[in-house]
């Protein structure tokens, strides 16, 4: 039997797919301490149930995704409008030491992805979907770039991406507190005994429940992120025709970022919560229609390469925080925090490594520099880099 959804049918779907990863995140403990995504909750949920169909020969269904698009390129046109040069400069050395250290990993991830790939006589395109795009980038990276791997002749790379970008979010979470405790107790490092300003000085990672609801600036923030999409269209269109390989998204991004850029230097002000708001609501959708369509069937085949290429990441990931970070960043109490962040955001998100570091400072002490910095590398930039450095192996690799 062969079941069709509509694009509204797929939107109902899609709402319904989410809200049960929200309701089984708020009921499973274990989801919400590790920061799963309501979307990626239900999404693989949804996954699973059509891996059960297809076994069973019971069902297939087919989804209408058009609008998956058009969500993926309004978050990441978010995502562009955070690309401030004004805050990278106000942000002070730490911040751009710490994002040249970020952009480092990325480069160890793809170079190790890539080359595992090849020991076990893969694609290294494929070993791409176990490395930067699925660990820095997480779900939202994984579900552009899959695709557009999978269009080059790639199969499974959405799967594999997803797979791991879930693998990630739970094993950066449980190295990070490993690797900082380690590092605190080896060196015996001097830390604050307790926390006498429990802030967090940049935002939080929550929903606001209390926000008020302006129709002017919410129809600003929309159309500041519809103007980036349709710029971004022609600079995508010009970039095609050089011959490169690239996500649909990355000539939005760079429209975005331009505007933001003149804005700043104009004193024009940008709708900066709307904006977020839109982008966050476009994740979740697209997470979701994502992840619906999942083949899980199409893992079964590199379940082996699939478990030493990601903990091949993960011991990467650890070492790099535990040498080079810590090393780098002052091999003090704050590298230490910077170290448990790394892990964080270097295999999962930015709320991951501020989850780390709630988790290490209410233990030890407060460490104000990591909360200011972390954010702004993982929030505003760290993206930007990993997607142009992700663009880059796909054309030399391809």
């Amino acid at each position: 039997m062969e079941l069709k959804f509509d694009i509204f049918e797929t939107m109902a779907l899609a709402t319904v797919v989410f809200y049960l990863g929200k309701y089984l995140k708020k009921k499973v403990k274990a989801l919400s301490k590790y920061c799963i995504p309501a979307a990626v909750i239900g999404g693989i949920i949804f996954a699973l149930l059509m891996l059960i169909l297809k076994i069973t020969n019971i069902a297939t269904i087919n989804l209408d995704i058009t609008l998956q698009n058009i969500f993926m390129t309004a978050f990441f046109t978010s995502i562009g409008y955070t690309a401030s040069l004004k805050i990278l400069k106000k942000g002070g050395i730490k911040v751009v030491i710490f994002l040249v250290l970020a952009i480092l990993l990325v480069i160890c991830q793809d170079i190790l992805g890539a080359s595992l790939a090849l020991l076990f006589n893969l694609d290294p395109l494929l070993g791409l979907c176990t490395a930067s795009i699925p660990m820095v980038g997480g779900h939202g990276t994984a579900g552009s770039f899959g695709p557009l791997l999978e269009k080059m002749g790639i199969a499974g790379a959405t799967t594999v991406s997803f797979a791991s970008a879930t693998f990630g979010l739970v094993m950066g979470s449980f190295i990070g507190g490993f690797v900082a405790k380690n590092l605190i107790e080896r060196n015996n490092i001097k830390t604050p005994k307790e926390s006498h300003d429990k802030s967090i000085p940049v935002s939080d990672f929550h929903e606001d429940d209390k926000a008020i609801l302006c129709h002017k600036k919410l129809m600003n923030g929309a159309s500041w992120i519809f103007l980036a999409m349709g710029i971004g269209s022609i600079i995508s269109n010009f970039i095609q025709d050089l011959g490169l390989t690239f996500p649909s998204y990355i000539g939005a991004m760079i429209a975005a970022a331009i505007i933001r850029n003149i804005c700043d230097m104009r004193k024009v002000r940008l709708e900066e919560k709307e904006i977020e708001a839109i982008g966050g609501i476009s994740l979740s959708f697209f997470l979701s229609m994502a992840l619906m369509g999942l083949k899980l069937w199409e893992l079964f085949d590199l379940a082996l390469p699939m478990i030493v290429m990601l903990m091949g990441q993960t011991v990467l990931m650890g070492l790099f925080s535990y040498f080079i970070i810590f090393r780098v960043m002052g091999k003090n109490y704050d590298a230490a925090v910077f170290a448990s962040a790394s892990c964080g955001f270097g295999m999962g998100a930015t709320p991951n490594a501020v989850a780390n570091m709630d988790a290490l400072t209410s233990k030890y002490g407060f460490a104000p520099t990591p909360y200011f910095v972390v954010p702004i590398v993982g929030c505003l930039f760290i993206d930007f880099a990993n997607s142009a450095i992700i663009t880059l192996f796909i054309n030399i690799l391809h």
